[in-house]
Order: C-alpha cells, then sequence, then structure tokens
C-alpha cells in the first residue's frame, strides 16, 4: 500500500531523478553525444575526401609556366623541381626552406645538377620554416620577379595545403599544381601501410586546423626566421 499524508491524500512523487527521462542533464547528455557523433562524421568525411583529393593528383604534361617553386622537406622534390626547370618548363627556379647550413653546392651536388644551369637560373630561399613561410618567401620571389604563373613542386599529400597557403597570401597569381607522386595511391591499399596512413592522417589534421584558422579568423604567423624580407641566394658561378 502507498502511504499517505495523514489527510487521505497520496504524496506527490518528485519530478524524476538526476538521469529521468526529462531532466535537464539527460537532455545536455544527448545532445554532446550527438554533436560528437556529428564532428566525428564530417571529420571522418573530409579525410575521405582528402584522401581522394590527394590520389587524383596528377603531374601535368606538357605544363609551361614563368618560374618553378619547390617547397623542401620531401623526397625528390628538388630533383623534380630540377628536370623541370632543365626542360624549359620555367625560367627560373626557387628553392623554398633551405636549411641555413646548406649550401648552393650541396644542393648542386647531391642532386647532379649542371653547374650551368644552378649558376645561371637557380635560387635558394633560406628564411622560411614551415608551410606559412614558405608562403610568404614565395610570394615576395615572384613579386620581385614579376611572374605572372608558376609551377608548385611539392609531394602528393602536401599539395593541397601548399596551394592553400600560396593562394592565400598571393591571391593573383596563377599557382600551377605539379605533385611529385612516390606512392601511386589509387594503385594500392594505401591505407594498410603504417607509414602511409600516418601521413595522410598527418597531413589532413594540419589541413583542418589551417582551415580552421581562417574560418575563425586567427591571425597566422609569418612562417620565417626573421621579420624582414626573406632572403634568396643565388648559385655562385664556380
Amino acid at each position: 500500500m502507498t502511504p499517505d499524508d495523514g489527510a487521505g491524500r497520496k504524496p506527490r512523487r518528485l519530478a524524476g531523478g538526476l538521469f529521468s527521462r526529462k531532466s535537464r542533464l539527460r537532455w545536455l547528455a544527448r545532445r554532446v553525444i550527438m554533436t560528437c557523433v556529428l564532428i566525428i562524421g564530417l571529420l571522418f568525411g573530409g579525410f575521405l575526401w582528402f584522401a581522394d583529393s590527394v590520389a587524383s593528383l596528377r603531374t601535368p604534361d606538357g605544363v609551361k609556366a614563368d618560374a618553378i617553386v619547390v617547397l623542401t622537406g620531401g623526397y625528390l622534390r628538388v630533383e623534380q623541381a630540377l628536370g623541370l626547370l632543365r626542360d624549359g618548363a620555367g625560367k627560373r627556379l626557387l628553392i623554398s626552406g633551405a636549411h641555413p647550413s646548406t649550401t648552393p653546392t650541396q644542393i648542386r651536388k647531391v642532386t647532379q645538377a649542371s653547374p650551368d644551369l644552378f649558376s645561371c637560373c637557380v635560387d635558394i630561399g633560406y628564411d622560411a620554416i614551415d608551410t606559412i613561410g614558405n608562403a610568404n618567401e614565395i610570394t615576395r620571389w615572384i613579386h620581385d620577379h614579376g611572374y605572372k604563373s608558376v609551377l608548385v613542386v611539392t609531394n602528393n599529400y602536401h599539395m593541397l595545403r601548399s596551394l592553400h597557403e600560396l593562394r592565400r597570401a598571393d591571391p593573383v597569381t596563377e599557382f600551377i599544381a605539379y605533385p611529385v607522386i612516390n606512392s601511386d595511391l589509387t594503385r594500392k591499399a594505401w591505407f594498410t601501410e603504417p607509414d602511409v596512413l600516418r601521413t595522410m592522417l598527418s597531413e589532413y589534421g594540419k589541413v583542418v586546423l589551417s582551415t580552421m584558422r581562417d574560418w575563425m579568423g586567427i591571425e597566422r604567423g609569418t612562417g620565417l626566421r626573421t621579420e624582414d624580407a626573406p632572403k634568396t641566394a643565388g648559385t655562385p658561378k664556380s
């Protein structure tokens, strides 16, 4: 039997516990879970888009531009860019983001490039320390020479972020992607290879962060070793 309150009336039951159906805490928990599921879904869908975009990149045939730039840091990037310069795809080449201790002679010997080609048509930028710095260093070099179209050489997984930063720094110049493809992602189950998957996830995370930074209007750094205009060095005539 249900006890009454002494006046023949049954006591009113308290309006739900902390986790009852209509409690505010439970409502908030449902909203948090739904938001997390939505964010995870968006991130996963974004990664699939990113992976498909990277896998779809192809080196253009017979492409020509005013100049060529290569972002250091990946396998065979500089060699590919020097090959384009040698074939006349551009009039001049900037190697952006070289370490300050690296000399033009060292780069020439490692890449086995022609001394004549190096001495006449190659500049080396030493100020950039990241992709944002590459974009700033490249943009100033482009404007110094008055170029209108530029071939961008970097690894395929790095191309989307590189173009994003370049176009943000210089929306006027035409940047043409020339991806270095070390591994054809369309012909292999790359997601089963830990190193490739780790690289793709890391680069996708950087793309997400740079997109969020721009969307939220967060000021980005210069990505340069100095606050002055980036220095570029031509190869000595020796």
